[in-house]
């Protein structure tokens, strides 16, 4: 099974912005020697919930400091950038990358980074849709054309694509009718662990079901799947410091997307956010913090090979990019946490026998 790197740059530990970029750049510069597959790395802006705001700017960096080490968003917010613009930024990044690029897209959900953007949130949802088949199409013709709204004026991309994504391009779903819309643009599943598991596998039922009505002829990737990962040899101290840190991650991503805000109602195609919302009213805040802890791998390495292996029966994921530096957790303690699961779990996950990403195929583009 392919092993990743994740990082949301979670910045909550009281040092200075410069410090623990420093710190956090220098982990993912390592995870290539310590025998991570790929490298992960998010969005979001404006706040501590996590300091990433420009993905492909970042991996160009770490594309120019790594050799061998798949580069993985999860994810760029695609309704918060021009489709032409992002088009150019993956291909160049690809070929900063010598096609090592996994992509991976969203649709955002905070209201603060979108009023920050400057972009209405109602639009969230026809903005990805239109432009995420804008941007899949360029990355294989080597141009861009057309959309309801932007209305493109045909214009080739360059550098030129030179290696197909399809195969290597997936979206984070996290509300059920998003689903069916993954599926259609042929894109692959990116799990990020944030709900219930028998929730998790029906989305995967309307996922392939969906899937066979738009690619009767194709099977789907595999999916990815990224969560947050605590690791101790100490049961009792792996409990403790999971819970902790854990807990203050949850809390800080309550109060970035304003969970339980009655906002969702009045936002065109986040109804099913309005029902998670009052939902989680209704439940409380330690409740939901309890259940989200109960998500995540954490404790011995054994309990968290357990926990992995029980994930890889319900989805068969092709591969994780677990987040080991979060809720404010000082940098040697992320460290520590890196090593031990290097160590202790990343060879045994790396034998479990799984799909794999194929090489893209070359593309053969004519001159627009």
């Amino acid at each position: 099974m392919h092993v990743g790197y994740g990082t949301g740059f979670q910045h909550l530990s009281g040092t200075s912005d410069t410090q623990f970029m420093r710190e956090e750049l220098g982990n993912c510069e390592a995870a290539e020697s310590l025998g991570f597959e790929s490298v992960w790395a998010t969005e979001h802006h404006f706040d501590s919930y996590s300091i990433s705001p420009d993905v492909c700017q970042l991996l160009s960096y770490l594309a120019g400091k790594t050799k061998r080490i798949k580069l993985g968003s999860m994810v760029i917010v695609v309704p918060w950038h021009d489709p032409v613009r992002l088009a150019e930024q993956i291909v160049l990044l690809d070929h900063y990358s010598g096609g090592r690029y996994i992509l991976g897209v969203g649709r955002g959900l905070a209201r603060r980074e979108f009023e920050g953007l400057r972009i209405d949130q109602n639009e969230g949802r026809n903005r990805f849709d239109e432009y995420t088949s804008l941007i899949l199409d360029a990355l294989e013709t080597g141009y861009m054309e057309g959309g309801n709204t932007v209305k493109q004026p045909r214009r080739e991309i360059r550098p030129r694509p030179f290696k197909s994504f399809k195969g290597r391009s997936f979206a984070a779903a996290a509300s059920a009718d998003s689903v069916p819309v993954v599926a259609k643009l042929g894109l692959g599943m990116l799990v990020i662990l944030q709900k219930a598991w028998d929730l998790v596998t029906k989305d995967f039922e309307t996922y392939h079901k969906h899937w066979r009505e738009f690619h009767p002829n194709a099977e789907p990737p595999k999916p990815f799947c990224s969560g947050f990962l605590f690791v101790d040899e100490s049961a009792d101290r792996a409990e403790e410091l999971a819970r902790t840190y854990l807990a203050r991650n949850y809390r800080e991503a309550l109060d970035h997307y304003e969970i339980m805000g009655k906002h969702f109602e009045k936002i065109k195609s986040y109804e099913r956010y309005a029902d998670l919302s009052k939902y989680m009213n209704e439940i409380g805040a330690d409740k939901a913090v309890e259940d989200y802890i109960q998500l995540m791998a954490w404790g011995t390495p054994q309990q968290v090979l357990e926990k992995f292996s029980k994930m890889k029966d319900l989805i068969d994921m092709q591969g994780i990019m677990p987040n080991f530096n979060f809720g404010g957790m000082p940098n040697e303690e992320a460290v520590r946490n890196i090593k031990c699961f290097v160590k202790h779990c990343m060879p045994e996950l790396k034998s479990w026998p799984s799909a794999t990403l194929e090489d893209p195929k070359e593309l053969a583009l004519t001159a627009v």
